[in-house]
């Protein structure tokens, strides 16, 4: 699987956390985040960065973010 960086529009609590959402993919498409389920750090280097359990209307996908960018696994 390769990396595909999208736009990700995303909101910092109060806390400092980082919560994404919308994404935007790179035609212009755009998704709403409904909900963040889960984030956690790999522990294994199976991915860099962050990685977020959203649901995206009924579906749970996986978006990550490693500094400031924002990518998905194609």
């Amino acid at each position: 699987m390769k990396k595909v960086y999208v736009q990700v529009d995303s909101e910092r609590l109060d806390s400092g956390e980082i919560l994404p959402v919308r994404i935007t993919w790179h035609d212009g498409r755009v998704w709403n985040i409904d909900r963040v389920i889960h984030s956690c750090a790999s522990l294994d280097g199976e991915y860099e960065g962050i990685r977020y359990t959203v649901y995206i209307g009924s579906a749970e996908k996986y978006i990550y973010r490693a500094g400031h960018a924002w990518y998905v696994m194609a």
